[in-house]
């Protein structure tokens, strides 16, 4: 081959000008290189902004604004008519549930070598079940990469605007949303922060309730590992003056009906009917019947043994003595049975404790495996009954209460009250409740209600000078 035409063939280097910008500038034309700076600037920068050929005259020691705005977003100005509707989003880090427990080294630094991903599962609250053997569709669709792992195991900076740019997906037809939000527990590294938009999605496009279970917020939550709780900002959502709770496995970590056949040796039988009627697989009043007739024989005073292997709810003390703090009423409904309910509004402070009763042989002294005849039964009506009956005699609006539940037969009653909190529920609730949260502490649900960490502090103080 020819030296010469060797050496005349373009390289990659003779086709690329000094310029990357200028390689790519395909819709403007070409600055001349004998340009000036001050040329270059009167081309590239908007005629309405004033050019300062010497920043600093005619006097140095005075700061100019230049009137250039840094936003990602168009800014203008965008008042709101006085009234104009607010909602209220909690955002709850799930610090003591990663998504992915097992990372593999690729995915995270955090990750030592061997580690695997775990194996794919259905997320807990998306289905009636998770698992998967019983759920004869096709394999759920790969789960969104898990990102709190990557840039905070907190509610991140990140984590926060992408929460604010899924709100502004959301409404339809597309309007701004103007948002504010504020750090409940701590500043730097927040594990609870409240974001507050509006206006909210046109209702007859997005209802609240359908905004509430949106895909993009449950996928959002999926991805940063947080749960959101949504609400309509008002007075009320701050000022409540009636909680009410169920009993076991939220009050107490315990199902007391699952402790009382331990004495008997039909735990497995109880237990195994129990969650069923949890999961609202059952008629909650005929499983009821059914447990209770297993207990036939065991000795009256069970409830009395019984106390000593309660255990209280973390956070269910502290949240107590807040609420009571505040001027709460207080009431445990519960499907459980009168003697605990009653002992544990004691230990609580609580004002109210209704609950199933169960009836005693005189003669022998031991359950007879009935329910009183004369008592109804404490199911989904009637807690939802109760509610209503409580806070009409103490003359409180249904907009000023707060139920917290787990069973399927709290159901009815959150849905009926102004702040109704699934908490730590079973799977089947935490799809139909309004709200749900699954932290580890009771005191959680303050946040619900506007208080921050300063708050609840000062409100512990106060209660122990009562």
């Amino acid at each position: 081959m020819d030296s010469r035409a060797s050496r005349q063939r373009p390289s990659l280097g003779q086709m690329r000008s000094n310029s990357f910008i200028q390689d790519h500038q395909q819709y403007k034309p070409p600055i001349p290189i004998s340009q000036n700076i001050g040329e270059v600037l009167e081309t590239q920068l908007d005629e309405s902004l004033p050019i300062l050929t010497n920043p600093i005259h005619p006097n140095p020691q005075r700061v100019q604004d230049s009137g250039v705005i840094h936003s990602l977003f168009h800014h203008h100005a965008n008042p709101l008519p006085q009234g104009t509707a607010r909602i209220v989003a909690t955002l709850f880090y799930k610090s003591s549930k990663p998504v992915h427990p097992n990372l593999h080294p690729d995915a995270s630094f955090n990750a030592a070598l061997g580690h695997t991903l775990q194996a794919p599962k259905v997320p807990e609250g998306s289905a009636p079940t998770d698992d998967m053997e019983k759920i004869p569709r096709e394999p759920p669709a790969p789960e969104p990469e898990p990102l709190d792992h990557l840039y905070g195991a907190h509610v991140s900076q990140l984590c926060l605007t992408n929460f604010l740019q899924t709100l502004e997906q959301l409404p339809t037809p597309y309007q701004r949303t103007n948002t504010s939000h504020r750090c409940l527990d701590r500043e730097d590294q927040p594990r609870v922060v409240e974001v507050t938009f509006s206006p909210p999605p046109d209702p007859e496009y997005l209802s609240f309730a359908d905004l509430r279970k949106h895909e993009s917020i449950w996928r959002f939550e999926r991805e940063w590992n947080v749960e959101v709780v949504l609400q309509n900002e008002g007075v009320f959502r701050r000022h409540k003056r009636l909680a009410v709770f169920d009993m076991d496995s939220t009050l107490i970590q315990n199902e007391v009906i699952d402790e009382i056949a331990k004495f008997i040796g039909v735990e497995k039988e109880v237990s195994e009917i129990t969650e069923r009627a949890m999961n609202g697989e059952l008629d909650f009043s005929a499983s009821l019947k059914e447990r209770v007739g297993l207990l036939k024989g065991v000795p009256a005073d069970v409830f009395e043994k019984l106390k000593s292997v309660i255990t209280i709810a973390p956070g269910a003390r502290e949240l107590c003595r807040a609420l009571k703090t505040l001027g709460y009423k207080m009431a445990v409904l519960s499907g459980g049975f009168q003697p605990l309910a009653e002992w544990l509004a004691e230990q609580l402070g609580i004002d109210y404790a209704v609950a199933n009763h169960l009836e005693i042989d005189e003669t022998t002294q031991t359950l007879t495996g009935r329910l009183v005849e004369s008592k109804p039964i404490i199911d989904a009506a009637q807690k939802r009954a109760l509610l209503t009956s409580i806070a009409a005699e103490n003359n409180i609006p249904i907009s000023q209460t707060l139920a917290v539940g787990d069973g399927a037969n709290d159901l009815l009653m959150l849905h009926a009250a102004g702040l109704g909190v699934a908490w730590r529920a079973k799977s089947k609730v935490q799809l139909e409740a309004p709200t749900r949260l699954n932290g580890e502490s009771l005191l959680d649900i303050l946040h619900l209600i506007g208080l921050d960490n300063e708050d609840i502090i000062e409100l512990s103080a106060a209660s122990k000078m009562l």
